[in-house]
């Protein structure tokens, strides 16, 4: 059953996706919106802690923008729900930029580039939301590329099957190759 979004849902919907610098004037409404409302499920071991990255984020924003400091109940924000792709990305794209430098708002973009969604702007026809369903469900149960394409992290050499690597070590091979590119 589908629950509404409430106000402050949907706050933090507008929050996450501020969180990445669209590279141009299109809008991404509906990509975001279908990547918010699935959940990245780990499967490998440790990207539970990716997941918990994604997490993160509710309490930032509950703590920094609506600057609530109590622990918030889960009817607040709908939290009582897993970490969706839209927020695993956003937490990622903070990671890259950690360990790569850079702005982790271009970061999120890149890695919507690299998922090859860049041209899943608004409005969405009926191929291009099937396009989009069959992304993210690649990219979740990692069906993708055995080198990361059509994942987070593609890489030109791989030194073993990406869809077996823990997002971590993908995140760090991926950044290891644009330092060796530069």
């Amino acid at each position: 059953m589908m629950t509404t979004p409430t106000k402050l849902d949907l706050e933090y919907f507008g929050w996450l996706t501020s969180q990445i610098a669209v590279e141009n004037s299109k809008s991404y409404n509906e990509l975001f919106e279908r990547m918010h409302n699935l959940e990245f499920v780990w499967t490998v071991p440790n990207d539970d802690n990716r997941v918990q990255d994604g997490l993160e984020l509710r309490h930032e924003f509950l703590t920094t923008v609506i600057h609530r400091t109590e622990n918030p109940l889960a009817a607040d924000l709908q939290f009582n729900k897993g970490a969706s792709i839209l927020e695993v990305l956003v937490a990622l794209s903070r990671r890259v930029a950690w360990i790569a430098g850079g702005d982790a708002q271009h970061w999120a973009w890149n890695l919507i580039e690299n998922l090859r969604l860049e041209r899943s702007f608004d409005p969405l026809t009926k191929g291009k939301r099937n396009r989009i369903e069959n992304v993210l469900h690649n990219l979740v149960w990692r069906t993708y590329d055995w080198n990361g394409a059509g994942g987070f992290f593609p890489l030109n050499e791989p030194g073993e099957d990406q869809t077996k690597v823990e997002v971590w070590y993908q995140m760090n091979a991926f950044v290891n190759e644009i330092d060796e590119e530069m």
